[in-house]
Formats: structure tokens, sequence, C-alpha cells
């Protein structure tokens, strides 16, 4: 058993876009993870801090961009996101937040 603030650096934030927001209706929630977190880290961190059952856990990385800041080359931090699938009857409501 990990402790809760072990749990928080596993999952950073929710992201509430239109795309989430679509997912939301079939029982899915997208959280910002850390890079390196895996699979059943976010199952127990989820489970344990919003005391839900988990049926799915799907990953994405986004690669950051190249951009340019006063003519220097820079690049944006990789992103990734878990969208979590709850089991029938459990709901998160991430827009009063963590």
């Amino acid at each position: 058993m990990t402790t809760k603030s072990e749990l928080y650096d596993v999952i950073r934030k929710p992201i509430i876009t239109e795309k989430a927001t679509m997912a939301s209706e079939n029982g899915a929630v997208v959280f910002e993870v850390a890079i390196d977190s895996n699979k059943p880290q976010i199952k127990e961190a989820v489970e344990t801090l919003f005391g839900v059952k988990v049926k799915a856990v799907n990953t994405s990385i986004t690669k950051g961009k190249a951009k340019r800041f006063r003519g220097m080359l820079g690049k944006r931090k990789d992103v990734k996101k878990a969208y979590v699938t709850l089991e029938e009857g459990n709901s998160i409501d991430v827009s009063t937040g963590l």
C-alpha cells in the first residue's frame, strides 16, 4: 500500500476537454498521469483516492511539440493520459476538483 502523497504523484490532474466529456458519457474519466506510471499504479491510485471500482485503464502518450520562443528552439513536455473506465454504478465528478 502506498501513501496518499505517492498516489497524488501518479495522478496529476483531470483533463476536461470536449473529447474527455464525450468519454465520460461512456463511464470513462480522463486524467493526466506521471509519464513513468503504469496501468496497475493508475488503477490503484484512482480506486484509493476516489473510492470507486475501475474496470479498465487505457493510456496514451502525446509527444511534446517543438516551439520557438524569441528565436530559440524549445520543446514542450511529453504528456501521458489515462482513460479510466469505471464499473457500472460508479462515477467521479471531476468538475469539483481533487
